[in-house]
């Protein structure tokens, strides 16, 4: 058991340093196309853009899901144990690299598309504002899952399941329809 547990962690920061290797090199290679602003930037930056929150979004879905199933398992079992290691892997190497790339390119993206300007913008703004809160929110939810915390019950878990639902319907309306361009 024990070196399970031992390889379950070795896994898990090899994969997160992968992970931040990569935003690594993401981040360098925007930035040099930033300096150089070749013509094709502002599209395949786009792509990222939307890569990276899709990423996020599953994240922001799955992760309350795996907390329902959590807050049933007996504690202290085994199922208990491997739900730690996903919640912990799906927070550190997925959501939190991507929703930080969303937030890099989006804002990004607003400045040289829009300068910050128009309403629709910063109520998408405002919508993005409020899944990194949730980000966060689910991020101690996790801690507190490993330490063995948890104050939530499964039923409560599923209705914190429709948060991100809802923001993300508000961000893409905006991104849509611009209802206050």
């Amino acid at each position: 058991m024990m070196s399970e547990k031992a390889t379950s962690a070795s896994e898990g920061g090899k994969a997160r340093l992968k992970a931040y290797g990569t935003i690594a090199v993401v981040v360098i290679l925007a930035l040099l196309a930033w300096w150089f602003d070749p013509a094709w930037l502002y599209g395949w930056l786009k792509v990222l853009h939307v890569v990276a929150v899709i990423s996020w979004m599953v994240g922001l879905f799955y992760l309350p899901r795996l907390f329902v199933y959590h807050a049933d398992a007996p504690a202290g079992g085994e199922p208990a144990a491997t739900f730690v290691v996903m919640e912990q892997r799906l927070v550190k190497v997925i959501m939190t690299p991507a929703m930080m790339v969303s937030w890099v390119v989006g804002l990004w993206l607003a400045w040289s598309g829009f300068g910050f300007m128009g309403l629709w913008l910063w109520i998408k703004i405002a919508g993005v504002v409020g899944l990194t809160v949730f980000h966060v929110f689910l991020s101690r939810a996790a801690r507190r899952f490993a330490a063995g915390e948890n104050t939530m019950t499964a039923r409560q878990w599923r209705m914190a399941n429709e948060v991100p639902t809802v923001l993300m319907i508000v961000v893409i309306i905006m991104v849509i329809i611009k209802p206050f361009a």
